[in-house]
Parts: structure tokens; sequence; C-alpha cells
């Protein structure tokens, strides 16, 4: 009996052992089947998760951010304890005893599955990790052996802490926010080390259902799982008694609930100096490392200019448009029945229209309720409700409210008040229009490049375009200086006498016959005042005289173009160029010929802190030196490239000069320090420009149609003379201005900027100039340039009727050796801005 009873149990066992074996090998053959060719989960340690990228004013305040994920990094070790007990507690309780997978907790979920309970996962932290970075998220039995296999290895080549750092900057944690330190700003406007425990908690509600617990969708199933989670970190003993109890009696607050500001709120709205920063690192960095890399962009723009800068270019834009008396208003509309069930705003807040705007104050959104004879009732958003416009606010528009409104048109308004910027008291609320036609501005510092505004358009949320970079338009006359620095590097002088007379050019398209804007021609004139008046005659006759490949050479090694054509049409600017192109090569008149780099970004840094890129290149000879003698500071070198002789600068500059005080810019731009600058307009006045600097700042602006259009009475000095007045008015209030500075090798000749007749050093009065010639190289009087064209015998010579005398006609020569009669005395003609032709 004994011997059966034996044998009985032998045989068990020995089936129990042999199925145990086969269960073994049978468990380590799928094993060893699905752990070949898994992903190396060694390359984890250095993992680098995609992080927010970060732009910085000068002032080290975040101005704006960009990421594909909103992430911000924290090391493992700056992760408040708080922080991690929660979603351990939430997550995986024995997450510091396991080695990677909880065989207890399988256990219970495969029994709670069996008893017909919901299907848990049980997957510890570990296991989430190889999920979220390695594998897939498919629910499948082949997945959930390979996230074992590589939960196993990782903890044997990471620590807890390491490994818990990885998920909490990984996991999704709602509203669009990536690890826990992304989270508490989105939801709580706080960093780590400023959450309470229950807010600690709700952040740990999320990765099961990262979307399922927006305290503003569903606070009773966010409140109950908080709790819970509560109640597990009480009884994991990370919390007190008293601390759960208190925790669990506070309510949910939230930034989505309306209980904090979101970080959004201090934060400026996106502009076009700041999406111009992300399009230029993008293709230097990659977008990958700009949009994931955790950059730290410390940029250029000082924000008072921009805003400055803005405002300028709006007022400009609008005092344009509303010239024209037509309203065209957003051409959006919202449906009546939002307006009759009083669901307006919410439809509103659904159309997509500027609201970035706040020149004289903000530009708010209205959907017209009523249209009457003598008043608009509009619903305006931002909890302002119903406002009436006067009938006297649409005198500036053809046609009466009937004629140009209709219930549901959506509108822009602003508070016209008592004081500036929409404060003070209200006077009546005024309609206003994002003008249709655009323009670009832009300003910089002359001497290190710095861009200190940048202005698009009028607005960025109207439109992206950046027409300071992206958009290529024909500069016009204000390419005209890099013809004459061209003609003053080859020999000629400002009081070289050049024909403005007609001129007919054979081309394979026809004869071609240039113009002055004024339709008329000058005679033998100075060089100074062909770039004041911005005659086109002389400007293609220098052209032709110089060469055009010479000029070529000097746009190209200016920046202006990258390969310009050797016609003379582009002479005048008829080839295509951007504001930011031209300002930084005018940047090199006004720094007295140096190469200047322009750029919007001082230093970029990795998240690391490393800096990889800094725009300052200037050497620094006596920093390291421990201490040097009282009063005496550090030498930096520049070591820049010389682009045009300082003589050429400063002489180009003295012209420019002219351009502002009696030239075609005259009347328009009147600042307290010195500035100089050039106008630009094109063939019936598509575009117009002025290009202008004082001794440390550059400044340009251009409008015009992004679809080019002609511009009625278009002129550079009328159209954008005022925005680079408005802007450098507050410009030299803040970074000053002085007299440009005269470089050695020369010396100063008066001389009649009429005739280029050289006058005495005691001579005095309007037309009297004092011309900068270089040493050793005096000047020929008289001598005259006409780039090889006919002219005619009896054209007369340029000069005041103040300065003319009764005495007989002067005999003067060409460059061709004729020799020709004209009368000293001359009429003077009137003339615009100089044009393409």
């Amino acid at each position: 009996m004994l011997r059966f009873i034996l044998s009985f149990f032998g045989t068990i066992f020995s089936w129990v052992t042999t199925g145990l074996f086969l269960a073994a090998l049978v468990i380590g053959g799928v094993f060893w089947m699905y752990g070949r060719d898994l992903p190396n989960h060694e390359a984890l340690a250095q993992y680098q998760p995609p992080t927010i990228s970060r732009i910085y004013s000068g002032e080290g305040k975040i101005i704006d951010e960009f990421a594909r994920e909103r992430r911000l990094y924290t090391p493992p070790e700056e992760i408040p304890d708080l922080v991690k007990h929660a979603f351990i507690s939430a997550e995986d309780k024995n997450f510091y005893h396991h080695k990677g997978y909880d065989l207890r907790g399988m256990v219970a979920a495969a029994l709670t599955a069996a008893q017909g309970g919901p299907l848990r996962g049980a997957s510890t932290i570990t296991q989430q990790v190889m999920k979220n970075f390695l594998l897939s998220s498919e629910r499948s039995a082949e997945r959930k052996i390979k996230e074992l296999i590589l939960a196993t290895r990782l903890e044997q080549t990471l620590s807890k802490d390491e490994i818990l750092g990885l998920y909490l900057n990984e996991i999704d944690l709602g509203v669009r926010s990536f690890g826990v330190t992304a989270a508490a700003q989105s939801y709580f406007n706080k960093t780590l080390s400023e959450l309470t425990p229950e807010e600690a908690a709700f952040l740990a509600i999320h990765p099961k259902a990262p979307y399922s617990y927006n305290p503003a969708k569903n606070y009773d199933g966010a409140l109950t799982r908080r709790n819970f989670v509560l109640r597990e970190m009480y009884e994991n003993g990370y919390l007190t008694q008293a601390a759960y109890e208190t925790a669990r009696e506070q309510p949910i607050k939230t930034v989505q609930t309306g209980d904090y500001p979101s970080y959004r709120e201090s934060l400026p709205t996106r502009d076009y100096f700041t999406d111009e920063i992300r399009r230029q690192l993008s293709k230097n960095f990659g977008e990958e490392e700009f949009f994931e890399g955790g950059l730290s962009i410390r940029a250029t723009i000082d924000p008072e200019m921009q805003t400055n800068a803005a405002h300028a270019l709006q007022k400009r834009l609008e005092e344009l448009d509303r010239s024209l008396g037509q309203w065209r208003g957003t051409g959006k509309t919202i449906e009546l029945a939002s307006l009759d069930d009083d669901t307006w705003e919410a439809a509103l807040a659904e159309v997509r229209v500027a609201r970035d705007v706040t020149l004289d104050g903000k530009w708010y959104v209205g959907a017209v309720n009523a249209v009457g004879d003598s008043a608009l009732t509009v619903l305006v958003e931002d909890g302002i409700g119903e406002v009436s416009v006067p009938r006297e606010d649409i005198k500036w528009m053809r046609g009466s409210f009937r004629d140009n409104f209709s219930r549901g048109d959506v509108v822009h308004l602003r508070r016209m008040t008592t004081g500036d910027n929409g404060q003070g008291d209200l006077i009546r609320w005024s309609l206003r229009q994002v003008p249709e036609v655009q323009g670009g501005f832009m300003a910089m510092d002359v001497n290190t490049g710095r861009v200190l505004a940048m202005q698009g358009g009028f607005s960025y949320q109207n439109s992206v375009f950046n027409r300071a970079t992206q958009a290529t338009r024909q500069p016009g006359s204000s390419f005209k200086p890099f013809v004459y620095a061209a003609a003053l590097d080859s020999g000629f002088t400002p009081a070289t006498i050049i024909v403005d007379a007609p001129i007919e050019v054979n081309t394979p398209q026809g004869v071609w016959r240039p113009k002055n804007a004024s339709r008329k021609f000058y005679g033998p004139t100075p060089l100074r005042t062909g770039i004041e008046q911005s005659r086109n005659l002389m400007t293609i006759r220098l052209a032709q005289e110089v060469g055009m490949d010479v000029v070529a050479g000097y746009a190209e090694r200016f920046g202006v173009y990258d390969h310009m054509g050797q016609y003379l049409a582009s002479a005048l600017g008829a080839e295509e160029t951007t504001v930011f192109k031209m300002v930084s090569a005018y940047a090199m008149f006004a720094n007295g010929g140096e190469r200047v780099e322009p750029t919007l970004v001082d230093r970029v840094q990795d998240r690391y802190g490393r800096t990889i890129y800094r725009h300052d290149q200037r050497v620094c000879e006596e920093c390291e030196v421990a201490a040097l003698e009282p009063g005496v500071a550090p030498k930096i070198v520049a070591n820049r490239e010389r682009m045009i002789n300082a003589i050429t600068a400063y002489q180009l500059t003295s012209m420019m000069q002219g351009v502002v005080q009696r030239g075609t810019a005259a009347g328009r731009v009147n600042l307290p320090v010195p500035v100089a600058g050039k106008t630009g307009t094109t063939n019936d006045g598509k575009d117009a420009w002025f290009m202008g600097f004082t001794s440390n700042i550059v400044a340009g602006c251009y409008i015009g149609y992004d679809t080019p259009r002609a511009m009625r009475g278009a002129s550079g000095g009328g159209y954008c003379g005022p925005v680079f007045n408005d802007f450098m008015q507050d410009a030299v209030k803040k970074y000053g201005g002085g007299k440009f500075k005269v470089p050695p090798g020369g010396h100063f000749i008066k001389i009649d900027r009429y005739t280029g007749a050289r006058l005495s050093d005691s001579a005095s009065g309007p037309n009297v100039v004092a011309e900068y010639f270089r040493d050793g190289e005096e000047p020929v009087f008289g001598l005259m340039y006409d780039g090889g064209f006919a002219m005619g015998s009896d054209l007369p010579l340029f000069q005041g009727e103040e300065n003319a005398s009764d005495d007989g006609d002067r005999e003067v020569q060409t460059s061709t050796g004729r020799v020709i009669k004209v009368p000293k005395k001359a009429t003077i003609n009137s003339l615009s801005s100089g044009g393409l032709y």
C-alpha cells in the first residue's frame, strides 16, 4: 500500500516537474524568440526628450515659444519628491521594489479580469517607459512580452530615479502638455516646487487618460480620481493623515476653470520678429533641432522699439487706406441665429480675424447687430457687449451704414477716448479695418548688425507673410546710392558734373527712353544734386560711364542682390530685393564702409546651457588680463571687412543728408540729430521706399500692394518718410545720435551745389555746400560726363535763380573732350521723387 501511494505521488511529481520544465522551456523559447532584434534600450541613457525652444528678449523675458510637443525638461534630481510620490502612488506603488515588472500586480489584474472586472494593464512605470519610447501602443500579447523583456533589461542599465525621470518628462498629461513641468505650468501656471499635494495628485490622474479629466469638462470625474490618488499617497506613507484630509477637501482650481491666469497671458502675441527667428534658425540648425532641441535664444529685439515700429507702420497704412474712402471690412460673417439666441460671442470666437492690433488702443472684434441711418449697433466680444457707432465715424468712407454693412458682419472697432492708447474717458466707438495696402519696416544698429525692430505687415494674425524679409520688390531710386558709391570709388566727386538730358537706348524689346519723374531734364548738374533730387537720367549716364559690371559688383558685395543683371535699367532699381537686404546694405554707409552682418539673434544655447551660436565675433585682447591700469578699458578689435573707402562712405552720407534737407524727402523727416536717407518710387507708384540712418541706427520702410498695382500719388518720401520719422523720433530719444564721423585723409572745399563751381572758403548761403575731397586728388572743376550718349549743345546749366548772373555763356568740356557753350542763367524746375523708368 505504501509503495502504491509513493508510486502515485511520484508519478504526479514527475508530471508536474515535466510540465513545469516544458512550461519553462516554452516560456523561455517565447522570450528568446521575442527578445531578438529588440530596440536598443541602452540608448535611453543618452535620451534627450524633445523640449520647447524659447526666445528671450535682451532683458531675459520670454517673448515666444516654439515646439511640436509642449515639453519642458527637468532633470530627475530636480523633480520634487511630492510629484514623484503622486505618480508612483497612481501608477506603480511598488516601483522602488520590483525589477521592471510587478508579478503580484499582474496576477491581481488577471484575477480581476477573470471575475468579470475591468481589464487593467498592470504595467509598471518601467514598462510604460518602454512602451512610450521604444514600442508601439497596440494592445497585443507580443507587445506585452517585448515590454517585459525590455523593462527587465532597462532596470539593469539605469537607476530607478533615472527611469522615473524619463517617465515624468515624457508622459502626455493633457492640454497638449508633455511632462510634469509643462503640465504644471499649463494647469496651474506654477513651477513644480510650487505645487501643493492636491495639485501634484491632480497631475498624476492623467497618464491613463490624458484628455478625459479636463476639469472644465469633467470636474466630478477629475475630483474623484484626484482623491483616489491622494488616498493612495496617504496609504503609501507619502502624506500624513492631516495633510491628506486637508488636501482632499480642496476644490480643483486650474487655469482651465478660470482660477489661475494662463502663462500665455504673460507672453506677447507672436509677431513677425520671432517668426522670422523661427524661419532663420530652422534653416541654420534644422527644424527638428529648433522645435525639439530645447534651445534658449537671446533675441536682439528691443520690445519698446518693436511696438513703436509696428505702430508707425500701422498708422501710415491706415491713413493711406482711409484716404481711398472704401469700406471692405473683414469679409467674415456669423450666423444670424447666433445673434438671436445670444450665442454670438461663441460664434465670434471661432472667427479667425486679427486680434493683435493695438494701434492707439486695442482693436476689438464685434458683430453687427442692427444697421440704422444714424448709428450702427455692434456686439463686441471680451465681455463688452452692445455698443453704438455714430454716423460721424464713417465720414471717411463712401456711402451710408446701409450701403456698407449688413447684420452679422464681423468688424473691428476701437475705443476713441480722451487719452492715448485707449485710455481715458470714452468718446465713441470707431470702426476700423485692416488696410489692403501693406508694407514692411526694419531697424538695425549700424555697428553691430543687431536688428532692433521688424514689422512685416499691418498684422501678423491677419497675414504671416513677412514683407520685410520675404517680399522681393523693386527698390527704385533707393538703389541709386550704390551706383554713386561705385562712381565715387572710381574717381568721381560730389562736385562732378553729369549731364541730365534725354536718352535713347536700343534694346531687343525696342527703344527705351527713360525719364525723370518730373518728365523734364535739367542739363549739366553736380553729382550731389543728382542724388538729392533723384535724377534718373543722370544715374543712367553715370552707370554707363562707370560700367554696369562695376555697379553690379558693388550691389552684390553689399548684399543687395545675389546676382545682378548688367542692364542700365537695373541702375534705377529695376531688380527685386528685400527691406532686410537694403537696410543691411545702408548700414555700411552709416558706419563708415565696414561690413556688418544683420542678425535677429545675439546668442543660442542648447538644453545644457552651452553656447552654440554667438553673433558678436569681436576679439577682446585684454579681457583675460587680471588687472588693467585705472581708467583703462579693454581693447576690442572688430576685424571687419571694409566694403568701400571710408571717405566714399562719408561723401555718400553727406549727399544723402541733402536728400532729407532739401531733396525728395524734405519736409518728411525732421529729427533732432543729423540724418541721411534716400527715397525710392517705382513705375506708376507701385512701390514706395525710404531708407535712412543716423549715426547709430539705420531703418528702412517699404509700402505697396502684395499684388503690385499703382498707388495714387505714391512717393517714397510721402508714403514711407512719415513711418521712418515717427519711429526714429522715439529711437533717437532712447539711443541718441550725433554728427557723422569725418574720416581722415580728406579736406573740405566749398562749392555751389547748382553749378558745382568752386567757391571761396568764406562763401555762405543756401546754395553753398562744403564737400569733402580726398587729399592729393584735387578735383577738376568744369569737366562734364555724359556717359557717351548724344547730347544737344544748347542745354541750360542747372543752377538757382538766386545764384545766376547776367554774364555771357560759359564753356564746359565733356568727358569725351567736346566743348559746348551753356548759359549761366537757368530756371529751376520742380521735381518729385525719382522713379523707375
